[in-house]
């Protein structure tokens, strides 16, 4: 049986009700059928369509502009912390459970949007997605491009993911690299005999020791590069000496790189070693100049600041569009056992995004 959503209710009722919905990735059919059962039956202002997992809707009504809200409806492995909760009480209500932050309360707010909504001044595109708290491949916004790439135009995109209800513009761009060392492998008795692989690797973690990164300020916003060793692999038994050595590293970039722009400087940082790509995003730059974001910037009242991290918005920003995250909850609470949201949060992100499209 489908699960009821009122999407006129409170958007906090709204948030409990998807919350008892579990959707660990790969598992949101439950939850995209009553998101779709909802949105036909409670707003036919907006064209429906269902890809998969995901559910998308949008207005046609011939405005000068649009407003693209997307958010992923899975979440990472049940731990414990379902069903909802609840503690507190008025102002200082607080949501507890898996999903609050990331991201159904984000999810709420755009689906209340969407039923409330009915004359916005920019045309709208909601976008619930699937399998976004997995590997890239199986997003459902790949999917989504492929198959309805102009569900996904418009003048400004906003993600609703959670941002502590700031707008969180642009994002950092991620490289991962190895970093190989090789030697020769000897008995550890006779050790003079070979080379070893995983000391001649000290070089390597005496660069990333010494290494002072970028901290570059774009359209007024303040973002953060970084390059940290994160594994270090290598050895063959306990008594020989190891004739290769990886060091895994990850650089965070700001977004005024390009990917090969990344590359090129880390193959600078490493020089004379042998260093191999396994996975790189590009970033996305804030955008904050474009109309519509400079209009919810000032809808929203207060100062944006830059997403220190990788997100969806990326994949906008390659589209074209300028990309914001904007939602209720911390960032730092997501995947975790104590996942939680102040239900004034949510309230604040849908009138702030009210405000903005009304």
């Amino acid at each position: 049986m489908t699960a009821s959503l009122d999407l006129t209710a409170d958007p906090v009722e709204l948030t409990a009700a998807l919350v008892d919905i579990p959707s660990v990735s790969g598992g949101e059919k439950a939850i995209a059928d009553a998101v779709e059962q909802a949105l036909r039956a409670q707003a036919p202002h907006l064209e429906v369509v269902r890809n998969g997992d995901a559910v998308l809707a949008r207005t046609n009504l011939g405005r000068g502009s649009r407003v693209v809200l997307a958010g992923h409806l899975d979440t990472v492995p049940i731990n414990d912390n379902l069903p909802l909760t609840r503690s507190g009480s008025g102002a200082d209500e607080v949501l507890h459970g898996c999903g609050t932050v990331d991201m159904k309360s984000g999810d709420a707010v755009m689906l209340h949007l969407a039923a409330t909504l009915t004359e916005p001044r920019h045309d709208l595109t909601f976008v619930f997605y699937d399998c976004e708290e997995v590997e890239a491949e199986r997003n459902g916004l790949n999917r989504i491009e492929r198959e309805l790439p102009d569900w996904l135009a418009g003048d400004l995109a906003v993600v609703c993911e959670p941002s502590n209800a700031a707008i969180e513009a642009g994002c950092q761009g991620t490289m991962r690299v190895e970093v190989r060392t090789t030697g020769t492998r000897a008995h550890t008795a006779r050790a003079w005999m070979g080379e070893n692989a995983i000391h001649a690797a000290q070089p390597v973690l005496q660069r990333l020791v010494e290494y002072t990164p970028r901290n570059p300020v774009i359209d007024g916003l303040q973002f953060r590069e970084g390059l940290q060793a994160v594994r270090i692999s290598g050895g063959v038994s306990g008594n020989v000496v190891p004739d290769e050595c990886v060091v895994a590293v990850n650089h965070r970039f700001a977004p005024d790189k390009s990917l090969a722009d990344a590359e090129a400087h880390l193959r600078e940082v490493f020089d004379g070693f042998e260093v191999t790509v396994t996975d790189g995003a590009a970033g996305a730059l804030p955008g904050l100049t474009a109309p519509a974001a400079a209009e919810l910037v000032e809808a929203s009242a207060s100062e944006p600041v830059a997403k220190l991290g990788w997100t969806d918005v990326a994949r906008f920003a390659a589209r074209g569009l300028p990309a914001v995250n904007f939602g209720p909850g911390s960032p730092t609470l997501a995947h975790t056992k104590q996942e939680h949201v102040a239900t004034a949060e949510i309230r604040h992100c849908a009138d702030i995004l009210t405000r903005f499209l009304r």
